[in-house]
């Protein structure tokens, strides 16, 4: 048997689970057509899937286009996971400091198989903020908090990682390894953003108790003329705060602050 063949099936679950899957890479939702259609099932069958989930609360119609589209619920419901309920509870009163004191966006990140997933945001005074949506999914190796996270786990679990993700074009092996060593080294990364011209990524990870990282803070810094907060400032910050949270989890101390100057763009 190919080792890939499960061992047990469930059709009406999978046909469920295709259409969640589908929906929550449409940002406007998607037809009862369109839907059958990528899937290549029935119009009739796909019915009775969405009259389920419908009732359920997992996805709600929209009467004004006749599309489908998620609800919050399943965020809701991973909200409810221990790891999760117990990272947001100990870090939304932290960032929510951090976001006043330098005037930032606050992200907290966690790995969710192949992607980082966002599970807390918190926005700053500013009028101008550069923030991300919860339960927004990123490409783990172009994500400041992707690479942080990998950088604070296990050869086992980078491999791993490694062989259901591919790398995207441009980089190889040899220099992410490169990179996800020099971040073990500092203990944080401070990098131009990979999707978002002039702001740059301040991240550093959470530590369980394990000593590999369970999530991770980023601040994606955006430079505001006569912003009286300067940058070194807001590394050192969100390094202490990322310190404090690993505290507050049970997790051990990541490197250390020292004297030297955070510039903008990559830090090498």
């Amino acid at each position: 048997m190919d080792a890939r063949t499960p061992k047990y099936t469930a059709p009406a679950l999978e046909k469920g689970l295709d259409i969640l899957e589908l929906l929550s890479r449409s940002d406007a939702g998607l037809t009862q057509a369109e839907i059958a259609r990528v899937l290549g099932r029935s119009v009739s069958e796909i019915f009775r899937m969405l009259v389920v989930l419908q009732d359920r609360g997992y996805i709600a119609f929209d009467t004004g286009t006749d599309r489908y589209v998620l609800t919050t619920l399943m965020f809701e419901i991973a909200q409810r996971t221990p790891l999760i309920r117990r990272l947001t509870t100990a870090a939304a009163p932290m960032m929510r400091t951090l976001a006043q004191r330098i005037n930032q966006s606050v992200h907290l990140a966690v790995l969710a198989e192949e992607s980082v997933l966002i599970v807390g945001q918190v926005d700053p005074p500013a009028r101008h903020v550069m923030s991300v949506r919860l339960g927004t999914r990123v490409d783990v190796w172009r994500a400041s908090s992707g690479r942080v996270m990998m950088a604070f786990q296990t050869e086992e679990a980078l491999t791993e990682m490694l062989a259901r993700t591919p790398l995207p074009q441009g980089m190889t092996l040899a220099q992410l390894q490169e990179d996800l060593a020099a971040i073990r080294l500092r203990g944080h990364e401070i990098v131009d953003s990979f999707v978002v011209r002039g702001v740059v990524n301040i991240s550093a990870p959470i530590i369980g108790h394990t000593g590999h990282a369970i999530a991770a803070l980023t601040v994606p810094h955006i430079e505001r003329f006569g912003d009286p907060i300067s940058f070194s400032d807001c590394c050192v910050a969100t390094i202490d705060c990322a310190a404090r949270l690993t505290q507050s989890v049970g997790g051990g101390v990541v490197g250390a602050l020292s004297d030297e100057s955070f510039s903008r763009g990559r830090d090498g």
